[in-house]
Protein backbone atom coordinates (compact mmCIF):
# COMPACT_ATOMS: atom_id res chain seq x y z
CA UNK A 1 0.00 0.00 0.00
CA UNK A 2 3.04 2.47 0.67
CA UNK A 3 4.39 1.89 -2.13
CA UNK A 4 1.49 2.74 -4.55
CA UNK A 5 0.35 5.71 -2.76
CA UNK A 6 4.47 6.66 -2.91
CA UNK A 7 4.07 6.05 -6.83
CA UNK A 8 1.19 7.90 -7.36
CA UNK A 9 2.93 10.53 -4.95
CA UNK A 10 5.81 10.84 -7.53
CA UNK A 11 3.27 10.99 -10.62
CA UNK A 12 1.29 13.78 -8.78
CA UNK A 13 4.64 15.75 -8.56
CA UNK A 14 6.25 14.71 -11.86
CA UNK A 15 2.66 16.02 -13.18
CA UNK A 16 3.59 19.36 -11.66
CA UNK A 17 6.75 20.00 -12.84
CA UNK A 18 6.04 19.32 -16.07
CA UNK A 19 2.75 21.35 -16.71
CA UNK A 20 4.91 24.17 -14.98
CA UNK A 21 7.47 24.17 -17.39
CA UNK A 22 7.04 27.15 -19.66
CA UNK A 23 6.96 25.20 -23.24
CA UNK A 24 5.91 28.79 -25.25
CA UNK A 25 8.14 29.93 -28.12
CA UNK A 26 10.48 33.19 -27.24
CA UNK A 27 12.20 35.41 -29.89
CA UNK A 28 14.81 37.76 -29.34
CA UNK A 29 14.29 40.31 -32.14
CA UNK A 30 17.26 43.06 -32.66
CA UNK A 31 16.38 46.10 -34.90
CA UNK A 32 19.57 48.04 -36.17
CA UNK A 33 18.12 51.27 -37.08
CA UNK A 34 19.43 53.55 -40.20
CA UNK A 35 21.61 56.69 -37.89
CA UNK A 36 19.89 58.96 -36.14
CA UNK A 37 16.42 56.61 -36.41
CA UNK A 38 16.52 54.80 -33.58
CA UNK A 39 13.60 57.83 -31.90
CA UNK A 40 11.15 57.43 -34.74
CA UNK A 41 11.06 53.47 -34.07
CA UNK A 42 10.51 53.86 -30.43
CA UNK A 43 7.99 56.00 -31.40
CA UNK A 44 6.29 53.81 -33.73
CA UNK A 45 6.39 50.66 -31.14
CA UNK A 46 5.39 53.09 -28.14
CA UNK A 47 1.95 54.19 -30.20
CA UNK A 48 1.38 51.31 -32.62
CA UNK A 49 3.19 48.82 -32.91
CA UNK A 50 2.96 46.99 -29.23
CA UNK A 51 -0.60 46.78 -29.88
CA UNK A 52 -0.66 45.51 -32.69
CA UNK A 53 1.56 42.68 -31.66
CA UNK A 54 -0.97 42.26 -28.89
CA UNK A 55 -4.29 42.31 -31.68
CA UNK A 56 -2.25 39.22 -33.25
CA UNK A 57 -1.80 36.79 -30.42
CA UNK A 58 2.25 37.71 -29.33
CA UNK A 59 2.96 38.97 -26.24
CA UNK A 60 5.36 41.66 -25.34
CA UNK A 61 7.77 40.09 -22.89
CA UNK A 62 10.21 43.13 -22.84
CA UNK A 63 12.14 46.18 -24.47
CA UNK A 64 15.27 47.65 -24.16
CA UNK A 65 18.14 49.71 -25.67
CA UNK A 66 21.94 48.92 -25.32
CA UNK A 67 23.18 51.76 -22.81
CA UNK A 68 26.44 51.91 -24.83
CA UNK A 69 25.44 51.26 -28.35
CA UNK A 70 23.45 53.30 -30.79
CA UNK A 71 20.28 53.38 -33.23
CA UNK A 72 19.68 49.52 -31.62
CA UNK A 73 16.44 48.29 -29.95
CA UNK A 74 16.54 44.55 -28.58
CA UNK A 75 13.17 42.96 -27.47
CA UNK A 76 11.51 39.34 -26.54
CA UNK A 77 8.28 38.03 -27.96
CA UNK A 78 6.34 35.27 -26.70
CA UNK A 79 3.75 32.64 -28.52
CA UNK A 80 2.08 29.53 -27.70
CA UNK A 81 4.63 27.99 -30.23
CA UNK A 82 6.17 28.17 -33.47
CA UNK A 83 3.33 27.66 -35.66
CA UNK A 84 1.17 30.54 -33.54
CA UNK A 85 4.07 32.88 -34.23
CA UNK A 86 4.44 32.62 -38.06
CA UNK A 87 0.77 32.40 -37.80
CA UNK A 88 0.73 35.99 -36.13
CA UNK A 89 3.63 37.48 -37.95
CA UNK A 90 1.70 36.67 -41.48
CA UNK A 91 -1.17 38.57 -39.88
CA UNK A 92 0.52 41.18 -38.89
CA UNK A 93 2.39 41.74 -42.16
CA UNK A 94 -0.65 42.19 -44.06
CA UNK A 95 -2.89 43.85 -41.27
CA UNK A 96 -3.98 47.36 -42.87
CA UNK A 97 -3.45 49.11 -39.46
CA UNK A 98 -0.14 47.79 -39.55
CA UNK A 99 0.98 49.13 -43.33
CA UNK A 100 -0.65 52.65 -42.25
CA UNK A 101 1.38 52.73 -39.49
CA UNK A 102 4.42 51.75 -41.14
CA UNK A 103 4.10 54.15 -44.70
CA UNK A 104 3.27 57.05 -42.05
CA UNK A 105 6.39 56.90 -40.06
CA UNK A 106 8.42 56.50 -42.90
CA UNK A 107 7.66 59.49 -45.05
CA UNK A 108 11.14 61.02 -44.11
CA UNK A 109 13.13 57.65 -45.22
CA UNK A 110 13.41 53.96 -44.04
CA UNK A 111 13.54 53.22 -40.08
CA UNK A 112 15.13 49.77 -39.90
CA UNK A 113 18.20 49.01 -41.37
CA UNK A 114 18.72 45.26 -40.58
CA UNK A 115 16.50 42.63 -37.95
CA UNK A 116 18.30 39.55 -36.53
CA UNK A 117 15.88 37.10 -34.77
CA UNK A 118 16.66 34.52 -32.69
CA UNK A 119 14.21 31.41 -31.11
CA UNK A 120 14.73 30.00 -27.70
CA UNK A 121 13.64 28.00 -25.22
CA UNK A 122 13.29 28.68 -21.39
CA UNK A 123 15.00 26.95 -19.39
CA UNK A 124 13.13 24.69 -16.51
CA UNK A 125 15.07 26.79 -14.04
CA UNK A 126 13.82 30.04 -15.49
CA UNK A 127 12.03 32.04 -13.12
CA UNK A 128 8.14 32.79 -14.31
CA UNK A 129 8.56 35.64 -16.68
CA UNK A 130 5.65 38.05 -15.70
CA UNK A 131 5.70 41.92 -16.38
CA UNK A 132 7.27 43.92 -13.16
CA UNK A 133 8.02 47.79 -12.89
CA UNK A 134 11.00 48.41 -10.46
CA UNK A 135 9.98 51.37 -8.03
CA UNK A 136 13.61 52.89 -8.67
CA UNK A 137 14.94 52.20 -12.24
CA UNK A 138 17.28 49.48 -12.83
CA UNK A 139 19.72 48.16 -15.65
CA UNK A 140 19.27 45.17 -17.81
CA UNK A 141 22.10 43.18 -18.74
CA UNK A 142 21.85 40.71 -21.24
CA UNK A 143 24.49 37.43 -21.28
CA UNK A 144 25.04 34.62 -24.17
CA UNK A 145 27.21 32.28 -23.12
CA UNK A 146 28.81 29.87 -26.08
CA UNK A 147 29.73 26.53 -24.56
CA UNK A 148 32.04 24.35 -25.50
CA UNK A 149 31.47 21.37 -27.21
CA UNK A 150 28.78 19.46 -25.67
CA UNK A 151 29.05 21.33 -21.91
CA UNK A 152 25.88 22.93 -22.15
CA UNK A 153 23.88 19.78 -20.05
CA UNK A 154 27.10 20.50 -17.84
CA UNK A 155 26.19 24.53 -17.85
CA UNK A 156 22.66 24.39 -17.68
CA UNK A 157 23.36 21.90 -14.44
CA UNK A 158 25.64 24.34 -12.60
CA UNK A 159 23.25 27.11 -12.96
CA UNK A 160 20.25 25.28 -11.88
CA UNK A 161 21.93 24.12 -9.17
CA UNK A 162 24.26 26.71 -8.04
CA UNK A 163 24.43 29.72 -10.15
CA UNK A 164 21.20 31.46 -9.88
CA UNK A 165 21.44 31.06 -6.08
CA UNK A 166 24.42 33.16 -6.09
CA UNK A 167 23.27 36.00 -8.29
CA UNK A 168 20.48 36.88 -5.55
CA UNK A 169 23.20 35.86 -2.81
CA UNK A 170 25.12 39.05 -4.69
CA UNK A 171 21.83 41.13 -4.93
CA UNK A 172 20.99 40.37 -9.10
CA UNK A 173 17.78 40.14 -10.03
CA UNK A 174 17.64 36.87 -12.53
CA UNK A 175 14.91 37.65 -15.04
CA UNK A 176 15.11 35.17 -17.74
CA UNK A 177 17.11 31.94 -19.00
CA UNK A 178 16.45 30.42 -22.46
CA UNK A 179 18.65 28.34 -24.80
CA UNK A 180 18.53 28.97 -28.50
CA UNK A 181 16.23 26.76 -30.62
CA UNK A 182 18.37 24.31 -32.95
CA UNK A 183 21.87 25.10 -31.40
CA UNK A 184 23.03 23.03 -28.44
CA UNK A 185 26.00 25.22 -27.45
CA UNK A 186 24.20 28.38 -25.96
CA UNK A 187 22.49 29.86 -23.03
CA UNK A 188 20.65 33.51 -23.27
CA UNK A 189 19.97 35.09 -19.86
CA UNK A 190 18.59 38.84 -18.86
CA UNK A 191 19.72 39.95 -14.96
CA UNK A 192 18.71 43.13 -13.19
CA UNK A 193 20.81 45.48 -11.58
CA UNK A 194 20.29 48.51 -9.79
CA UNK A 195 22.98 50.28 -11.95
CA UNK A 196 25.74 49.15 -14.43
CA UNK A 197 28.14 49.48 -11.80
CA UNK A 198 26.38 48.02 -8.98
CA UNK A 199 26.05 45.37 -11.74
CA UNK A 200 29.86 45.14 -12.02
CA UNK A 201 30.24 45.17 -8.17
CA UNK A 202 28.13 42.06 -7.76
CA UNK A 203 30.01 39.90 -10.30
CA UNK A 204 33.55 40.45 -8.52
CA UNK A 205 31.82 39.70 -5.47
CA UNK A 206 30.19 36.48 -7.18
CA UNK A 207 33.66 35.46 -8.89
CA UNK A 208 35.62 35.99 -5.55
CA UNK A 209 32.67 34.07 -3.55
CA UNK A 210 34.67 30.36 -2.46
CA UNK A 211 31.20 29.01 -3.03
CA UNK A 212 31.08 29.81 -6.37
CA UNK A 213 34.35 28.75 -7.12
CA UNK A 214 34.56 25.32 -5.18
CA UNK A 215 30.92 25.13 -8.02
CA UNK A 216 33.01 26.48 -10.20
CA UNK A 217 36.00 23.64 -10.12
CA UNK A 218 33.70 20.83 -9.67
CA UNK A 219 31.96 21.16 -12.76
CA UNK A 220 34.86 22.09 -15.26
CA UNK A 221 37.16 18.69 -13.37
CA UNK A 222 36.57 17.34 -17.19
CA UNK A 223 36.98 21.05 -19.11
CA UNK A 224 36.24 24.74 -19.14
CA UNK A 225 32.12 25.10 -19.98
CA UNK A 226 32.10 28.32 -21.64
CA UNK A 227 33.89 28.91 -24.30
CA UNK A 228 32.72 32.43 -24.66
CA UNK A 229 30.87 35.26 -22.91
CA UNK A 230 28.91 38.09 -23.76
CA UNK A 231 27.47 41.23 -22.15
CA UNK A 232 25.58 43.71 -23.21
CA UNK A 233 24.16 46.41 -20.63
CA UNK A 234 20.58 47.70 -21.65
CA UNK A 235 18.18 50.29 -20.21
CA UNK A 236 14.08 49.39 -20.28
CA UNK A 237 12.20 51.32 -22.68
CA UNK A 238 9.48 53.38 -21.16
CA UNK A 239 6.64 50.72 -22.82
CA UNK A 240 8.08 47.90 -21.85
CA UNK A 241 6.25 45.60 -19.82
CA UNK A 242 9.34 44.83 -17.58
CA UNK A 243 11.38 47.91 -16.07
Amino acid sequence: MFKQILSIMLLFAASLTASAQDTRCYETRIYYTHPGRLEALLTRFRDHTTKIFEKHGMTNVGYWVPLHEENKLVYVLSYPDRAARDASWKAFGSDPEWKKVQSDSEVSGKIVAKVESIFMNATDFSPKIKSSKSKKERVFELRTYTTNTGKLPDLLTRFRDHTLKLFKKHGMTNVAYWTVDGKDDTLIYILAHPSEEAGKKAFDAFRADPVWIKARDESEKNGKLAAKVESVYMKATDFSTIK
